[in-house]
Order: C-alpha cells, then sequence, then structure tokens
C-alpha cells in the first residue's frame, strides 16, 4: 500500500516538475538571440556581369573575327580589350555600353548575314586587290549594311555559286576540310574526257605528293564527252583545274553548280540573293 501510494506520488511530483520547467521563461532575450552558426544562410548576389551582358569569346564571334575556340585562344593571349584594359579571363561578360577591341580594331555584334551570288568572270574573290582588279566585293556592296566576306574561293575565271556571310563559325566549318562540304562543279575541256582517264581520276590518285580524293566525277547527260561533272569536297587551291591538267587537258570553262547544297537557280550571273531561313538552318546543321 506505501509502495504504490509512493509511486503515485512520485509521478505526479514528476509532473508538476515537468510542467514548472517546460513553463518557465527563458532567460534570454529573443529579440537579440543570434541564429547557431550551422542554421545561418548566406545569400550571394551575383554582380552584374554575371547577371547580363554576353560573352566575349561569343561578342568577338558575332562581330565576324573567328570562331567562338579561336577567339578563347586571342582572348588568352590577351588580343582583346574591354574599356580599355586587357581582359584574359574567360567567360568575361561585355556589357552593352562597354567598348571593346580586338588587336586595337573596335568591333561589335552584327546581325547574321548570309548572301549568295552568282559569280561572273573576270572577277577576284578578294575584299580588295592593291593591282586595280575588279573584286566580287562590287557585286555584293549593297547586299548587307554588315561587312560580309566571301566563304572560300573561287579564281577570276571561275563562275558560279558564291557564298558571302559575317557568321564567323559556320564560315570556319564550311571550308575546314574535316567537315567535308561538297562542291559541284561543270567543266568544260579543250577535248573529249576519256573513259580510262575518267576512272582514273574517279579512283583517287596522287597530285603534288598527296592524295587527291574525287566524291563522283560523270560526262553531262546528252552533252558532248568534253562537258563534265565532278564532285569534290577538297579545298585546294584551283584543284578542278589542276586534277584535270594532271591528265592532260585544258579547263576552258568552269563553273561551280552547288556548294554546300546551295544552287544557282534562277538567280542570274553577276545577281545576288539573300539565303533563306531554311537554307541557313540547313547550313548549321552539316
Amino acid at each position: 500500500m506505501n509502495s504504490r501510494k509512493n509511486s503515485s506520488r512520485g509521478r505526479q511530483d514528476g509532473d508538476k516538475k515537468f510542467q514548472k520547467s517546460s513553463n518557465k521563461p527563458s532567460r534570454r532575450n529573443p529579440k537579440f538571440s543570434k541564429p547557431s552558426p550551422e542554421k545561418k544562410v548566406v545569400k550571394k548576389t551575383p554582380s552584374k556581369q554575371q547577371q547580363t551582358g554576353i560573352r566575349l569569346n561569343k561578342y568577338i564571334s558575332n562581330s565576324g573575327i573567328c570562331s567562338r575556340r579561336e577567339a578563347d585562344v586571342f582572348i588568352a593571349a590577351g588580343s582583346a580589350t574591354v574599356n580599355g584594359k586587357v581582359v584574359t579571363e574567360m567567360g568575361y561578360k561585355v556589357q552593352e555600353t562597354d567598348e571593346v577591341r580586338f588587336d586595337g580594331t573596335l568591333i561589335s555584334p552584327e546581325t547574321k548575314r548570309y548572301v549568295l551570288l552568282n559569280k561572273p568572270k573576270n572577277f577576284i574573290t578578294t575584299m580588295d586587290d592593291d593591282r586595280g582588279r575588279r573584286t566580287v566585293m562590287e557585286l555584293v556592296g549593297n547586299a548587307a549594311k554588315e561587312r560580309i566576306y566571301p566563304v572560300g574561293r573561287l579564281d577570276r575565271n571561275t563562275t558560279g555559286v558564291l557564298m558571302f556571310t559575317n557568321d564567323g563559325e559556320l564560315a570556319k566549318k564550311l571550308t575546314h576540310p574535316k567537315h567535308k562540304v561538297q562542291k559541284l562543279y561543270h567543266a568544260t575541256l579543250d577535248k573529249k574526257l576519256s573513259m580510262k582517264d575518267l576512272h582514273a581520276i574517279s579512283d583517287g590518285f596522287m597530285l603534288d605528293g598527296r592524295q587527291v580524293i574525287v566524291d563522283d566525277i560523270s560526262y553531262i547527260m546528252n552533252q558532248p564527252k568534253s562537258e563534265v561533272g565532278i564532285k569534290i569536297h577538297s579545298g585546294r587551291n584551283r584543284i578542278v583545274r589542276r586534277i584535270f591538267e594532271h591528265f592532260g587537258y585544258t579547263v576552258v570553262k568552269l563553273d561551280r553548280v552547288i556548294f554546300a547544297g546551295l544552287t544557282k537557280k534562277n538567280l542570274q550571273r553577276g545577281h545576288w540573293r539573300h539565303l533563306t531561313e531554311l537554307e541557313i538552318n540547313t547550313l548549321k546543321m552539316l
């Protein structure tokens, strides 16, 4: 009996102690209490350059100087300045009000332009010529307010498809050998191309110590055997003329019919047009 009474009393005393301790006000003033270090959250506010702007390598590429990858190399070498200061930091972001120079020349990102010219004879594929010869730039002078330049080359007497752009990355892609961009030419020879030589060209051969690979070659349908179509992806200088010269033929006329899928259909000689959105997207997927 006594033990049971004592046990019950002990529980009641314990309950009172628990209630007393739970109702006891804290001696610390909540107003001045500090959270423990492990619960403290520090939020960093991104700087203005982290929030806005365009990456410097993209800015340079958009200006038509080179590709982004090449721009990274130039940036690391100290070729770019922003507001008069050399910037070598990868990922640096340029603001709208910044003055950016590349090798001392002021640059700015431009709207991308893509122009196709049906090149006539007697125009050289350069931006300018110190000998006073006519250049293809005369033919596309009013095609864009931005500074566009030819992608690849056609020699003075070669006619046909020639593209212009200020898109440095795409231009690099279309001219780099690893992408194997195809070009189709219509060649008029000084004499009939023998079947033997046609097969020899098709099979591949050595020219100046280097292998020449022709993607396709055939006679032009319903034309004399001196009219030949030849498809290549090589970008070597005057390669089509040199191929036929190697086998004893002279190219009388040479016309580029297709370049990277682009044709001169319905485009008169000496005239230009802007590429369609579909054509641009197709080029970028090559």
